[in-house]
């Protein structure tokens, strides 16, 4: 077993209100992924393989990373879709969708919620599949050979911390709602499992010139 390294997208579009619209990098998602590769490449990370999921703002970041290494796409590495859970639960349920960026914090808790317990009808997968599915695919990556870097999402990050720090589905909702864009999370291998000796970092965006760019949507 070798660690894993998570990293969250760059910021995509923030004014987004579907899941399409949404799976694009933002000019400043961009420089965030570009600082990132850089960083990696300054500090000499050795990584001797690349996934990512299979949406745009994936592919996208890993691309501006620039690694040198052939990403492996995997579809199971991909974001849940918080919109389309969203507006089941608007529907369903009467919750509005937010009116600003910072009602996220207080919706995206119900959502979680709501999704766990089964009652939104409209949601494109349930809960548990998305629990097994983001499993499988870090077991299956946890059984090749060396380091790994995997390009994905702030939701599936948190559901792997839920994992392996047997968080409660509000603490899950508290942990998603901190991972910052381009955040580092690592997952390494002590006593036979594996233990999240990294989360959240962004040692590439800690210069105060950078402090802008330390972005959660």
């Amino acid at each position: 077993m070798s660690h894993i390294t998570l990293i969250r997208h760059g910021q995509a579009n923030s004014e987004a209100k579907d899941e399409a619209s949404y799976d694009q990098l933002s000019t400043l998602g961009a420089q965030q992924s570009k600082w990132l590769g850089q960083h990696l490449k300054q500090t000499k990370s050795h990584h001797m393989r690349l996934f990512t999921g299979t949406l745009q703002r994936h592919i996208e970041t890993a691309n501006n990373m620039d690694t040198g290494l052939e990403p492996i796409r995997d579809k199971r590495l991909n974001e849940l879709e918080y919109f389309t859970l969203a507006q089941a639960l608007e529907k369903e349920h009467g919750v509005p969708m937010p009116a600003a960026q910072p009602d996220f914090a207080h919706h995206l808790p119900k959502v979680f919620a709501a999704w766990k317990d089964g009652i939104l009808n409209g949601a494109p997968e349930t809960f548990e599949a998305f629990e097994t599915r983001v499993n499988g695919a870090i077991n299956d990556i946890a059984q090749g050979d060396g380091p790994a870097l995997v390009v994905t999402s702030g939701g599936l990050i948190s559901m792997v911390m839920r994992q392996h720090l047997k968080l409660d589905i509000s603490s899950m909702a508290n942990v998603a709602l901190a991972i910052m864009n381009t955040s580092i999370h690592r997952l390494y291998p002590v006593g036979g499992t594996w233990s999240p000796v990294m989360f959240n970092a962004v040692p590439h965006l800690e210069d105060p010139t950078r402090h802008h760019a330390q972005t959660h949507v």
